[in-house]
């Protein structure tokens, strides 16, 4: 059973592990859990059934994902049939901002580095 043969609807647990948002069906379900899985803004139990057309709202440790189901599975398959069962809806995320680079500074001018300081301690101290 890989696309929605003759199933109407999908335990939540099972889906969200099928469609790899979970590497193990128990992270699913401790997700679902623990108030980390929306659908349709309705926080979800593991044995939620899910169907065609449902918004889900995951909430990863490397962001928040919005999909929307085009497909069912419960068996877990590669990665591009698994990104077939659903549209990602997240918005993009803005773009970083930069840390300014330290400026380049000439040897001897302004407080020495580390290496200088030593240098400067080895000519005075011996």
């Amino acid at each position: 059973m890989s696309r929605s043969e003759g199933r109407e609807a999908v335990r939540a647990d099972k889906w969200l592990w099928a469609a790899r948002f979970f590497k193990t069906r128990g992270l699913a379900a401790a997700a679902c859990t623990g108030g980390k899985v929306e659908v349709n803004d309705q926080p979800a139990k593991p044995a939620r059934p899910l169907r065609p057309g449902d918004l889900l709202r995951v909430t990863l440790p490397r962001g928040k994902r919005v999909v929307k189901i085009v497909a069912l599975a419960e068996r877990r398959g590669p990665a591009p049939s698994a990104r077939a069962l659903y549209d990602d809806l997240t918005p993009p995320a803005p773009p970083r901002v930069r840390m300014a680079q330290p400026a380049h500074r000439a040897p001897g001018a302004g407080r020495p580095t580390k290496r200088e300081r030593r240098l400067l301690d080895r000519l005075r101290f011996g």
